[in-house]
């Protein structure tokens, strides 16, 4: 491909990814401690199943009521389902009116070098998009190889928040910084964990 042709499509490229960008805004809340300022406070989260369950990291939320605030800038009260501090995950539940949830993808069909897109709230700036590629896919294996790796800016305000693939599709939630690389809990391991709350197994507890 030449020049020209690649530079003709470098618009429809930053369109494309304006759109994902906007799709996971949609998706994406803020969770901070209750009575604290606008997106002051700890992180995100994203709304995972229609009836409001917000899936968020477990030092996000490490109290049993929580604030989350929508996309629309309404904040509503929250109440922690479960805590699981192992794969540091929690689920809040939240009335809000048939929100729809977000769509997701399996992480372990990644490939080293693919565009990922996280938003959240770095540094208190809210519903900000960073762009990455991912450095290692997830396994079923435990300990680092069941992280969703990925070379891409995070700073606190970031967990919790949302990790998707090109086309919008989520693929993990947002979790750490190690080595300079975001580290991401795979969407295999957040389905796992929504399917034990829904069966009332105890590997997802309340704290």
């Amino acid at each position: 491909m030449g020049t020209a042709e690649s530079l003709l499509g470098v618009p429809a490229l930053e369109g494309a990814l304006g759109d994902v960008a906007e799709r996971l805004r949609q998706v994406t809340v803020h969770v901070r401690a209750a009575g604290r300022s606008a997106w002051a406070g700890a992180g995100a989260g994203v709304i995972w199943l229609r009836h409001g369950l917000v899936v968020t990291n477990a030092h996000v939320a490490t109290a049993a009521g929580a604030e989350v605030v929508l996309p629309d800038g309404r904040a509503l009260p929250a109440r922690l389902v479960a805590r699981d501090p192992r794969r540091d995950l929690a689920a809040l539940a939240v009335a809000m009116d048939d929100q729809l949830p977000a769509l997701r993808a399996d992480a372990r069909g990644l490939r080293p070098g693919e565009l990922v897109v996280a938003v959240g709230h770095p540094l208190g700036v809210a519903y900000a998009a960073a762009l990455g590629i991912v450095h290692r896919a997830p396994s079923d294996e435990r300990g680092p190889g069941g992280w969703l790796q990925a070379d891409i800016r995070l700073a606190p305000g970031n967990s919790g928040g949302p990790l998707a693939d090109a086309a919008g599709r989520i693929v993990g939630i947002n979790a750490m910084i190690v080595g300079g690389l975001g580290i991401a809990v795979p969407t295999h391991v957040v389905e796992r964990f929504v399917h034990e709350i829904e069966r009332g197994r105890g590997g997802a507890r309340a704290a």
